[in-house]
Formats: structure tokens, sequence, C-alpha cells
């Protein structure tokens, strides 16, 4: 597919040309996120708002996962083989899963910084912001750290298995050739699903042969991938992409970078 689009693609260059900064690593921190606040059943976490420490470097690198992800998409000639109404609703259902798996191969580790909420409290008691009470009970004020954590938790998962870059490419191609989306006619669900059975036979194959038939490894695996399917969209754009896309979703940001849209005749 040909695009005459460069607007979206100027917007992921824009951000990945931007200077890199240091990185500071929540676990150096914290440890790892098995031994996390909600691992003790904290019931504050859910109340909880997070933002980045260092925006705009983990922003960045954020962003170099989001267009590895449309590249690894661009290069499927079956998926854009589909109708273009197909591929939209693919993307929209899955770009959450594929980005995370995306962050799990990069090694995206990040470090975060708790958003006090007596900061918005003093300003609405002192009327220092007309608009301190829409902050307090909006989402654009940090992302739930309950949320995150769900999501750290998943990446570190994936690390300890030390998945393959081969067993990443399958995953992909299960996560995107989801069998059973909404909104799509039968006989592209059922092509969706041979596609999505070609994936799952290719990954138990490579899985068998290198570790020596044991397919314990691949139920591991399709267990968490079903797992990816619980983060929380709103919490991924709210930490890593909100500072630099304002109002602009990822979604739409995809769809645009895709050129997934009706052929005008």
């Amino acid at each position: 597919v040909e695009c005459e689009t460069h607007h979206s693609k100027s917007i992921l260059q824009q951000i990945l040309n931007k200077e890199n900064g240091s990185e500071t690593k929540w676990h150096q921190q914290h440890g790892s996120p098995h031994c996390s606040t909600r691992s003790r059943g904290c019931p504050c976490l859910d109340r909880k708002r997070v933002v980045l420490r260092t925006p705009e470097a983990t922003c960045r690198r954020a962003s170099e996962v989001l267009l590895k992800t449309s590249t690894f998409i661009r290069n499927l000639p079956s998926f854009y083989q589909m109708p273009w109404e197909d591929q939209f609703v693919l993307i929209q259902q899955n770009w959450v899963p594929l980005f995370v798996l995306g962050m799990a191969q990069e090694g995206v580790d990040f470090d975060l910084k708790e958003i006090p909420a007596t900061s918005l409290l003093k300003k609405i008691l002192l009327n220092q912001s007309s608009t301190a009470m829409r902050e307090l009970g909006s989402s654009s004020a940090g992302a739930s750290l309950a949320e995150v954590e769900k999501m750290r938790n998943l990446l570190w998962k994936f690390w300890d298995l030390d998945i393959s870059a081969k067993e990443y490419a399958y995953l992909k191609g299960i996560i995107l050739f989801n069998s059973a989306p909404e909104g799509i006619p039968a006989p592209c669900t059922n092509r969706i699903q041979t596609l999505q059975n070609e994936a799952q036979k290719a990954l138990m194959e490579f899985i068998s042969t290198m570790f020596h038939g044991n397919l314990g490894r691949f139920a591991l695996i399709l267990q968490l991938i079903t797992s990816l399917r619980d983060i929380d969209a709103d919490a991924i754009e709210e930490l890593f992409f909100r500072p630099v896309l304002g109002e602009a979703t990822v979604n739409a940001l995809l769809i645009e970078t895709l050129c997934i849209r009706p052929v005008w005749r």
C-alpha cells in the first residue's frame, strides 16, 4: 500500500529526533515488580497516579517501539490483503498488546514518580487554579499506578523467559490476527483465524525444536499474551504518549501511519 500522507510519520520522527536523556531504572530503586506494592495487597494502589521520571528519554524509546510495530505490520502482505475496514478493526483492538510486547522485546524499563494528590487539593483549597478540580478527576493527571504495575509485571515475566526474536515475531502474528475481533464479517474472520493458527503452529514447532519437545513454554507464553489484553489503553497513552502527542490518540496515529483508509475511486 502506497501512502501519500506524511503527517503521522513526521510526528514520530519529531519524537525520535529529540535528544536522548539519561534514564533511571525503576527496579534500581524499588527492586523487581514481583515484590511490588500490589503483591502486598495495598488498596491505595488503585488511587495513585504516576508519570515518567524521565519522560523525554522514555517517550522516545516508546515511540521507537511504536515505529517498529508499524514497520512489522507494514511488512505483512497478508494484513494488507484484507479489506481496509478489517485492517482498521484489527489495529484498533490489538495495538495495545502489540505495543507492550514490543516494549518487552526492546527491553524498555522506566522510572516513575508519583503525583502528590495533596498538590491538587491545595490548589483547590487556596483557589490557585480554576482548573484544579477538573485535573483532580481527570485521567490526564498521570496514569493509574495499578495499571502501570500490571504492565510492568508482565514485562518482567517476558524478560524472565528470555524470549528470542523469532518467538517475538510469531507472537506478534498471533496477537495481530486476533481470531475473535468484533465487527468483522464471517469470511474474513475465518481468514484471520487461519493466519493466527499458522502463527501458533509455527511458534509451537519452533519451541518444540529449540526446547526438546517441552511445550510447557508454549502454554506459558500463550497465557502471557492473553494477559496482555488486560492492559489498559488509557494508561499506556497517558504514560508514554500524552506528553508528546497531546490530545491525539495512538490508535489514530497508527491508522494514519499505516494508511488504513478507504480508497476513493
